[in-house]
């Protein structure tokens, strides 16, 4: 009998939990506004707000589907500017890369001309050897000159008498 009573007792408690869920169900909460924020408890200054929705189910649906159309275009349109954004940092990019090889070569460059110069100045600075023995003599060949061809005499044939 004992079993009974608690049985039954647990079904009381199970009904009565389930009867008050549905009593706070039907009843309204007030909603407040306290400055930009809304909250469901008063606050100082606040003022109460009616939050009934009464549209129809074709107004809702109406509104639900302008929703999804709009987040719809947002999230192409955020695609789209992440691309651009991604594009226009690519170029970027691409024209530090262009302008740190322009430095470079410019240095190069610029150390070249400054090797050049320097080698130039010190060979200025130097006094030049004679590779040459030249001596004055008109008649006189230098080391370094070619030997001149000798003309050469016509001979006369044997078959000729000619005297």
């Amino acid at each position: 009998m004992r079993k009974r009573r608690t049985r039954t007792g647990k079904a009381w408690i199970a009904i009565f939990s389930i009867a008050s869920c549905l009593c706070s169900l039907g009843v309204s909460a007030q909603t407040w506004r306290c400055g930009n924020a809304y909250s469901d408890r008063p606050c100082e200054g606040g003022k109460t707000v009616k939050v009934e929705d009464n549209r129809s189910d074709q107004d809702r649906r109406a509104a639900d589907s302008g929703t999804r159309s709009a987040r719809t275009q947002a999230d192409q349109l955020e695609r789209s500017r992440l691309f651009q954004e991604k594009a226009a940092h690519d170029r970027d990019q691409q024209a530090a890369r262009e302008a740190r090889s322009a430095a470079m070569a410019d240095r190069r460059l610029a150390l070249a001309e400054q090797k050049s110069r320097e080698r130039a100045s010190k060979a200025a600075s130097e006094p030049r050897k004679s590779s040459l023995s030249f001596t004055g003599a008109p008649g006189a060949k230098a080391a370094g000159d070619a030997p001149a061809h000798k003309k050469k005499k016509k001979r006369k044939s044997a078959g000729s008498d000619a005297g």
